[in-house]
């Protein structure tokens, strides 16, 4: 009989340790009260070109990469879900039309130049991709 009881407590400890890994903390960012007419004014079915679609989505999305980059949070599922709600686009439209490499897209962002130079430009990538394939199933 001990053994059945720690048999149970440890299944237990165990399931509840990886509910806790699983789940994922709220997001920081208010995605409630954004702009989303950057993308739904510029990325319009039923065709939704993707040389219209993915740079509107980047200029999203990008500002805020290191949010919906963060695994810990639920801020890509969240965001997805209201561009979702107020574009009413297909289900992982961005995943299938926007895509510029393996690791996601590509944000570009300005930094500052050293002192007597011109402006010094690097691109951080934007791991959406994988967000997308993760979510796919959960929109469909």
């Amino acid at each position: 009989i001990l053994l059945k009881h720690l048999v149970t407590l440890v299944v237990k400890v165990c399931y509840d340790d990886m509910f806790r890994l699983l789940q994922s903390a709220e997001c920081p960012e208010n995605f409630e009260d954004k702009n989303y007419t950057i993308i739904t004014s510029r990325c319009k079915g039923p065709e939704y070109p993707a040389d219209q679609c993915c740079p509107a989505f980047k200029e999203f999305a990008c500002p805020i990469r290191d949010k919906i980059n963060d695994p810990k949070t639920d801020c890509a599922q969240t965001m997805f879900s209201y561009i979702n709600l107020y574009g009413r686009f297909p289900p992982g439209l961005f995943a299938h039309k926007c895509r510029e490499g393996k690791e996601g897209l590509k944000c570009d962002e300005p930094t500052l130049p050293p002192s007597g130079s011109a402006a010094a430009v690097h691109s951080t990538p934007l791991l959406l991709t994988a967000g997308f394939l993760v979510l796919l199933p959960l929109m469909l």
